[in-house]
């Protein structure tokens, strides 16, 4: 077994972008992944993972990497007879194509693997495609299996189950989770509202942002109500984009040039692991994952100096803070408030902008955490959101829902000597 690196990522904006299609986000991210490793071409490259959701929608199923991959196999920029695996797992897709990367390498079967990510979920024209690819995101052949839960979680949160239009049915879960937490803990709105004011205030700082305005936690209480206690700009957006990491074995490091090498970032651990319909003071799936992740990197919470979290919602942030052990469970509201998650605090925790306010293409979003995080062990963020000095990073990254746990989650451990 060898040790797997990191020697190129990229990202492009994220964002509502109704005159770019899947074939061009493909390219574009490709493109400046291998320019990022410093290559013209990818003829090193032994294998591709594509990530995608929701490509079905618009017609394309079965072969979506293939089929975006066509032009740049005709163009010589990316090698013939190369397989290119397909892979989904509603918002964990992109995390599971880097885990398959990471996988190949370390088996001994790779020496070099592509892990994309390519995401629209902007329909202008024809929002019901929208609706339809988040619908994929939950059990539809038992659904009063997960509406009977709903039902009695509600009673228990205080907040009944009772979707409504203009949002996914994903947002009325968390608010409900949101609800509990405050009913056991006394979490309060305000603290949630920290945690978005904080990512909106990141993401001015990100040039590939879907959002860069900043929001007091008085402006994120008084936007509009999504389902309370969450309001719009706790919530992520839709929108566009795609991003990409290669990944290679240490031999393969170890001949590439000074700047390429200085610039790797080794994947110390990647764990991933599944939901179920768990009691609600059960903790969550991303607990599991994270205590392998840090055992198999042998190290503890205490080490991570930059966390992307999953923020699909501002409450989920505090919540995950509690599940990967960097506050004490029912602190993450204080944890929070305090300033210990910003640029600057013990711990800061999405630099990016988070989902909320980067941007969350379901398909791309596991490897925009990646994106950033190696920026920021690389010393490369811009200014205003850099972590100095950063060592170890983690990335938590969940997908789908199963009652109040997401379908699967990845965590991801990443290390950069200095």
């Amino acid at each position: 077994m060898t040790d797997a690196y990191i020697i190129a990522a990229a990202a492009t904006r994220f964002g509502r972008q109704s005159d770019v299609s899947e074939k061009q986000l493909a390219r574009q991210v490709y493109l400046d992944v291998l320019a990022d490793a410093g290559w013209v071409t990818g003829d090193d490259i032994d294998i591709a993972y594509f990530g995608n959701c929701g490509m079905w929608v618009v017609g394309q199923g079965s072969v979506r990497g293939q089929v975006c991959f066509t032009a740049l196999v005709a163009d010589g920029l990316f090698p013939e007879r190369v397989p290119m695996v397909n892979v989904e797992g509603a918002c964990a897709t992109a995390s599971m194509a880097l885990h398959m990367a990471a996988r190949d390498v370390l088996s001994g079967q790779s020496r070099v693997a592509l892990a994309v990510g390519v995401e629209k979920t902007f329909y202008p024209d024809r929002p019901e495609l929208t609706a339809r690819l988040y619908d994929g995101g939950i059990d539809r052949f038992d659904p009063h299996e997960w509406q009977d839960y709903y039902k009695a979680a509600g009673t228990a949160a205080g907040k009944p189950f009772e979707p409504g239009p203009g949002r996914t049915i994903f947002m009325d879960t968390y608010a409900m989770q949101a609800c509990y937490h405050m009913k056991r803990y006394g979490t309060t709105q305000a603290q949630i509202a920290a945690a978005a004011a904080k990512n909106h205030a990141h993401s001015v700082h990100n040039a590939k942002a879907q959002y860069r305005k900043a929001m007091s936690v008085e402006e994120v209480l008084a936007d509009k109500p999504i389902s309370y206690p969450l309001t719009r700009s706790m919530c992520s957006p839709i929108g566009d984009g795609a991003a990409a990491a290669i990944v290679c074995t240490k031999d393969v490091l170890d001949g590439l040039p000074a700047e390429v090498r200085d610039r790797a970032v080794r994947i110390a651990a990647f764990q991933l692991s599944g939901g179920k319909y768990r009691t609600l003071d059960e903790d969550g799936l991303s607990r599991i994952a994270g205590d392998r992740a840090y055992a198999r990197a042998g190290i503890t919470p205490g080490h991570i100096d930059v966390a992307e979290v999953h923020d699909a919602t501002a409450f989920c942030e505090l919540y995950q803070a509690e599940m990967l052990r960097f506050c004490g469970e029912g602190e993450g509201g204080p944890f929070v408030e305090s300033g210990a998650a910003s640029v600057g605090g013990t711990l800061p925790i999405n630099t990016s902008g988070g989902l909320v306010s980067k941007g969350h293409p379901v398909g791309a979003t596991g490897l925009s955490m990646i994106y950033e995080l190696v920026s920021q062990l690389r010393g490369e963020t811009e200014e205003g959101r850099r972590v100095p000095g950063a060592e170890w990073a983690l990335a938590e990254n969940g997908g789908g829902v199963m009652g109040f746990d997401e379908a699967a989650c990845a965590v991801t451990i990443l290390h950069r000597d200095r």
